[in-house]
């Protein structure tokens, strides 16, 4: 649920508005193009149609490289790296863990944290983290097998929780929107997600829902996490050129992230400042 796994240059050409089956290996990987694979339906991150925020970022990328964009679209599920990356149908995956042994990763380029949404209208407005006694009756979403679900089970709260499904193919499920829609009918008392997808669901339901990244529970399993590109190993030139149009776009990278809701940690673990209530949301 990390979004693979997931700011704004529109003038980028994205290629691939083709079927899945219209795609086909290339004969070389080449460098004038930035070849990203990705999910074709999996908002906030990526769609096919441009809308997620880790599509901006891509954009940004091609545009400090000077290349076009074209992506080679596959669910993201068992398989994905080796199916695609490894296939060498892109040059990058955007918006990867750091710390796989999968693939390469690049600096990150964000880090988020697992964040709790509340109802505005609820009595957890103020709630600051996990152990909060007011749990122990409440309803709770998680995503199965997410690492929110091992701090409340040492928290004592494992039947209070209500789990929903962490592989799918996003064209046809949405865990995240099925929870936030279970909140939103009273059905949950709190639903846990990864930031990013917390964060745009507060945002899409700004006055109803609030958001409380969860940065001050226990280390382990750490609730925060470095977002890289993935890459394939050994290709360390390709990595410092990256590494080096991701720190000269940074901000124009973060700008995007907060305008999609995503809570930004700093390198001590704070929240970095979002924009001003007056500028412009997706």
């Amino acid at each position: 649920m990390l979004g693979y796994a997931g700011l704004v240059a529109s003038a980028i050409v994205i290629g691939s508005h083709h079927p899945a089956q219209a795609q086909h290996l290339p004969d070389l990987v080449t460098r004038d193009v930035l070849r990203v694979c990705a999910d074709p339906a999996n908002m906030p991150f990526t769609t096919r149609e441009g809308k997620g925020f880790e599509n901006q970022i891509a954009a940004i990328l091609a545009d400090e490289l000077k290349v076009s964009l074209r992506y080679y679209w596959m669910p993201q599920g068992p398989g994905f790296v080796r199916n695609t990356l490894s296939m060498k149908l892109c040059d990058i995956i955007i918006g990867y863990a750091a710390g796989s042994d999968i693939v390469q990763s690049s600096n990150p380029y964000y880090r988020s944290v697992y964040t709790a949404l509340v109802s505005a209208r609820g009595e957890l407005t103020d709630l600051k983290h996990l152990a909060d006694p007011r749990l122990r009756s409440m309803r709770i979403g998680v995503i199965a097998a997410t690492p929110p679900v091992d701090h409340l089970e040492a928290l004592g709260l494992g039947l209070n929780m209500k789990s929903y499904s962490l592989l799918v193919d996003r064209r046809f499920e949405s865990p995240g929107d099925e929870m936030i829609a279970d909140l939103l009918a009273g059905r949950l008392d709190i639903a846990i997600l990864w930031g990013p997808i917390a964060g745009y669901g507060a945002m899409q339901h700004q006055g109803t829902l609030i958001k409380v990244p969860l940065i001050d529970e226990a280390e382990r399993p750490s609730l925060a996490y470095r977002i890289t590109l993935g890459l394939r190993p050994n290709e360390i030139e390709w990595k410092r050129t990256l590494n080096a149009a991701l720190h000269n776009r940074q901000a124009d990278i973060n700008r995007v992230l907060l305008s999609y809701g995503v809570p930004l940690l700093d390198d001590d673990g704070h929240l970095i400042e979002e924009p001003a209530s007056g500028d412009t949301k997706p």
